[in-house]
């Protein structure tokens, strides 16, 4: 279904995972330089629960200018746009708002930029021919989880894996982990939430978030994706 068609199904509430805050709306930007695009995503988004469209911009140049005015809690991102494409504004945005969740919004959906994008920094990977409802379940899944998997983003770590040169100049040196640490790991490439993993190792959902920030740290990883290729790299899970 189309980001136009006019009839969207009723979404089902059970099928949706909820927002931290109910009481809070999430604040949604939008960077294309395609109007209609622009349009498109508008309309289906603004009868979604809890969501709220801050601003949209045209072009990279334009989307850095409204960020300094105000910050979104989502940014829906295309790569391709005049001024400064989204490959070099994803670099600066994660240096000055590391905090905004970044769904891309694209037409491209090759491994090789899809790898790319999820290494700068992306919490989400998506093609301009996704369902709307996928879309807001994403936004939802990024506020919640800070990450979005879709078949797109799993196949592109598979592949990338299977690149050995190309994952080893990311992660040069094997680093050694603890046996909650591999754990924790694990439960991640199963794609559990925070949640469901405190509740596995008993920990609380902060321990989790803490210990998962510093495997990050350890090996150099910028985000989710890159700390489980690391894990399946160098063979510390299967």
């Amino acid at each position: 279904m189309s980001l136009f068609a006019l009839n969207e199904p009723k979404e089902d509430p059970k099928k949706l995972p909820i927002p931290m805050s109910t009481e809070l709306s999430i604040k949604i930007s939008i960077a294309d330089d395609h109007k209609i695009f622009r349009d498109g995503i508008r309309m289906a988004l603004k009868d979604k629960d809890y969501l709220k469209i801050l601003w949209e911009a045209e072009d990279g140049k334009d989307l850095m200018h409204k960020m300094q005015l105000k910050k979104p809690d989502v940014l829906l991102m295309d790569i391709r746009m005049p001024e400064m494409d989204g490959v070099n504004a994803i670099g600066l945005l994660r240096k000055e708002y590391d905090d905004v969740r970044i769904i891309v919004l694209t037409m491209y959906d090759d491994q090789e930029m899809i790898s790319k994008m999820m290494e700068l920094g992306a919490n989400a990977y998506l093609t301009k021919t996704t369902d709307p409802e996928e879309i807001y379940q994403a936004i939802l899944a990024c506020m919640n989880e800070d990450f979005y998997f879709n078949d797109l983003v799993n196949k592109a770590v598979l592949s990338k894996l299977q690149t050995k040169k190309a994952v080893r100049q990311f992660y040069p040196n094997p680093i050694k982990f603890s046996e909650k640490e591999v754990r924790i790991l694990k439960l991640l490439a199963e794609d559990k939430t925070t949640e469901e993993i405190s509740k596995e190792v008993f920990l609380s959902p902060r321990t989790i978030e803490t210990i998962r920030q510093n495997m990050k740290s350890k090996v150099g990883a910028k985000t989710i994706a890159g700390l489980i290729m690391y894990g399946m790299r160098n063979k510390i899970i299967d």
